[in-house]
């Protein structure tokens, strides 16, 4: 079982940056591709940025490529979203996730409770 438990979220003006951190209880965190999602009132779920767990590469939703970067640090088994100039838009619960040794998955096994980013304008 994998636990996983997001913080940094808070209240930012436009223009302005957060820093989200995922911090996963499991032995073998550097087997696991990690992502973030984000959920806005009203909205589906939505894939944020993802960071894969062989060789690691990252990918993003077209929405927020160049303003946000997701990072790991396996030896704190701890998963980054670097979020700069936010947006209103940008305004959600977000999520990270996890999956054993899938590149880019397309389904997710494990879930953190999220943690909420609002952006004012």
């Amino acid at each position: 079982q994998v636990q996983l438990v997001e913080s940094g979220g808070g209240l930012v003006q436009a223009g302005g940056s957060l820093r989200l951190s995922c911090a996963a209880s499991v032995r073998t965190f550097s087997s696991y591709t990690m992502g973030w999602f984000r959920q806005a009132p009203g909205k589906e779920r939505e894939f944020v940025a993802g960071i894969s767990w062989s060789a690691p590469s990252t990918y993003y939703a077209d929405s927020v490529k160049g303003r946000f970067t997701v990072s790991r640090d396996n030896g704190k088994n701890t998963v980054y979203l670097q979020m700069n100039s936010l947006k209103p838009e940008d305004t959600a619960v977000y999520y990270c996730a996890a999956r054993y040794r899938v590149l880019r998955p397309d389904t997710y096994d494990y879930w953190g409770q999220g943690t909420q980013v609002t952006v004012s304008s």
